[in-house]
């Protein structure tokens, strides 16, 4: 069942209230204790949090590609940690599923996913094979009916707190880069699983990543997704593709939020008997800032419009994305700038968002990976 667009609208209107009214307040909190509240994860599961890119049939919300940046725009205004919550079901993990998974497991794990009863962590990423995952070491090889799976993952998000792990593991060691790769659901607690203790990151407290090991972890033969054992590479891509779509609206409206907490101090603080929006160099960059929102919101808009159209799945969410993280960033050091010192302490909204949004420059694909895919698709 398709949501029509008065009730995607009032799904905006009662996210919008709800980030301002419950979860705003509780971003010191998280920050200082670097984890989400029971209660607001509890409400996320109620509101349809956890499946809101999912399909109907499965217990999601079936928004379009276009409707799910929108509400990533509105869950970017507050702490990027609460997104972070439910974001791989929806997105990286979920989508591995939507997109390449049988009838038997989309049926088996998406209304589990959709409902966050179960939550999925995205493993391709390792210690030698960050920006460029062709070449991972993971290995998953035939025993019996069997597969058996080895290797180390790094810096995979909501690995401690995950039910299920999309392992992505080379099946062929003879095939090239990108090639001989396959995508595994293997649940957490299965033996030979272990993950690591939390990461200490420079901000996005909350939202947790950890090592995650597979040691000698069996999985029978319906744990490939799909049903071709080398063709997990591409289907991580374009759940990542889809990924930075998401990634993107996050990161404009985390650029909303600092525009906005920029403008309210430029109007409240005074300096020399004047307010300091009324100094022209405090003016410049409010105006380079608001621009760069409204530049970055028309980009992602207009890219998630042409993913659902079919019209440009690769190139428009790579400039997406690439735009909208590198001009977060640009916003964020404006915003600490115009708040001066009390921009540098700790409990400000815009230090801790000064160190949240660098980590969007970097996953899903950094921003130097991100201009090899717009380059190769133009050199085509």
């Amino acid at each position: 069942m398709t949501v029509t667009a008065a009730e995607f609208d009032e799904l905006v209107s009662l996210l919008r209230g709800f980030i301002r009214r419950e979860v705003m307040p509780a971003e010191v909190g998280i920050d200082e204790s670097d984890e989400i509240p029971a209660r607001l994860i509890e409400q996320a599961k109620e509101m349809g949090l956890y499946g809101y890119a999912l399909p109907a049939e499965y217990g999601g919300l079936g928004l379009s590609v276009e409707q799910q940046v929108r509400v990533a725009i509105e869950l970017g205004y507050t702490s990027p940690a609460f997104r972070s919550l439910f974001g791989t079901n929806n997105g990286i993990a979920g989508q591995v599923l939507v997109s390449a998974g049988t009838d038997e497991q989309r049926k088996q794990w998406l209304p589990r996913l959709a409902s966050g009863e179960v939550v999925a962590s995205f493993a391709l990423t390792e210690p030698e094979a960050g920006s460029d995952p062709s070449r991972l070491a993971t290995t998953a090889r035939l025993d019996g009916g069997d597969w058996v799976i080895d290797g180390l993952k790094r810096y995979i998000t909501n690995a401690p707190a995950a039910d299920v792990f999309m392992v992505f593991a080379r099946t062929d060691p003879q095939a090239p880069p990108g090639k001989g790769i396959g995508v595994f659901v293997v649940p957490a607690r299965t033996d030979g699983v272990t993950v690591a203790a939390r990461d200490h990151k420079m901000g996005q407290a909350g939202s947790w990543t950890a090592d995650v090991a597979f040691t000698g972890v069996r999985v029978p033969a319906n744990a490939l997704v799909g049903e071709a054992a080398q063709a997990g590479y591409a289907t991580a891509m374009r759940s990542l593709a889809h990924g930075r779509l998401t990634i993107a609206g996050v990161c404009v409206g985390v650029s909303a939020r600092l525009v906005d907490e920029s403008v309210g101090y430029a109007k409240e603080r005074s300096q020399g008997g004047h307010t300091i929006g009324e100094y022209q160099l405090v003016q410049a960059m409010l105006a380079d800032s608001q621009t760069e929102y409204l530049a970055a919101r028309a980009l992602v808009l207009d890219a998630a419009a042409q993913y659902d159209a079919g019209t440009d799945r690769r190139m428009a969410p790579s400039a997406a994305k690439y735009f909208a993280s590198e001009a977060v960033g640009r916003i964020a050091d404006r915003a600490v700038q115009i708040h001066g010192g009390s921009g540098y302490i700790r409990g400000i909204a815009v230090e801790r968002l000064y160190r949240d949004v660098r980590l969007f420059r970097i996953y899903e694909g950094t921003s130097q990976i991100q201009q090899l895919v717009i380059a190769r698709e133009l050199l085509r």
